[in-house]
């Protein structure tokens, strides 16, 4: 099979249109369409149907799809791998990262990484989970540094360090007057936290929820993590954030946690990357500074 062949393939796979496909790659249908019978010749199975106006993979179509990027991530890990030898620490690293971790351990990360190695350029994504994943898995990011979630085939992870999120509020909330607040004081208060369905909302709802607790008033929601710590700072409601925020100095807010076992959540913070994948010298010292940064002490 032709390389070349298979990445035409890929495109015609994403967009299941030869005529969109033919526009994007600046190539002719009638091209396309000999690629696609060449593949076909080869495999000795059709690799599309048609529907409607558009087609879509058969089986064979399906599992060819998943070897054309295997085979597209090898040629290129080769690529660079090949092309770091002798250089050091150059080159360009692709990153997908949540926002605790942008905001407190990518800084200093990058600072050390850049006094070390001022030829490498860095490209980063800032999102959750569920929306980085994806990127990885095509290709579009090299790591993705995030909360270490179900084991699946294609994916290795490395360990980084404990994220505890915890409640918090500002230090003059009236919460902090109680000598001992218990999880049924937290209801009395209202609270900015993120919408449902996002895993540290889950898991306080649920909290609540075990312990036969009406859930609390939920006054501001907001999707935008970074933001929290300082709504949780001008407003006077209590939240639900990483213990990360309540270092002095880091939030640009004077918060406090309300210190309470029944909602201490704890998570671990990995990088993951494509087992197959080639991790270049410059991204493997990333993700060592990460970890230096994620275990502490932070700077």
């Amino acid at each position: 099979m032709d390389l070349r062949d298979l990445q035409y393939f890929e495109v015609i796979a994403e967009l299941e249109h030869m005529g969109r496909a033919a526009e994007r790659l600046h190539r002719t249908q009638p091209a396309l369409t000999s690629c696609v019978r060449r593949l076909e010749d080869a495999c000795g199975a059709a690799l599309f149907e048609k529907t409607g106006r558009g087609i879509r993979l058969t089986a064979a179509g399906k599992a060819l799809l998943k070897w054309a990027q295997r085979t597209r991530f090898d040629v290129e890990s080769a690529r660079r791998e090949i092309g770091d030898i002798g250089r050091g620490l150059t080159g360009n690293i692709k990153v997908g990262i949540v926002p605790t971790a942008a905001q407190f351990l990518l800084p200093p990360a990058a600072r050390d990484l850049m006094r070390e190695a001022p030829g490498v350029t860095l490209r980063t994504t800032v999102a959750l989970v569920d929306v980085l994943k994806p990127l990885l898995r095509a290709g579009d990011i090299d790591l993705m540094v995030g909360t270490e979630g179900p084991t699946e085939s294609g994916f290795a992870s490395q360990y980084l360090a404990e994220d505890v999120i915890v409640v918090a509020a500002n230090d003059k909330h009236p919460i902090f007057d109680k000598p001992k607040p218990g999880l049924k004081d937290l209801v009395d208060y209202r609270w900015v936290l993120q919408p449902p369905g996002a895993p540290t909302r889950d898991w306080l709802d649920q909290t609540f929820d075990r312990n036969r607790i009406t859930r609390p008033v939920v006054q501001v929601e907001s999707t935008m993590l970074l933001m929290l710590p300082t709504l949780i700072g001008e407003t006077g409601l209590l939240s639900f954030i990483s213990r990360l925020h309540l270092q002095a100095g880091r939030s640009g807010a004077a918060l406090r946690e309300v210190k309470l076992p029944a909602t201490t959540m704890r998570r671990r913070m990995v990088v993951t990357y494509r087992d197959s994948g080639y991790i270049s010298p410059a991204a493997q010292r990333l993700i060592d500074l990460l970890a230096k940064y994620a275990e502490g002490p932070r700077a």
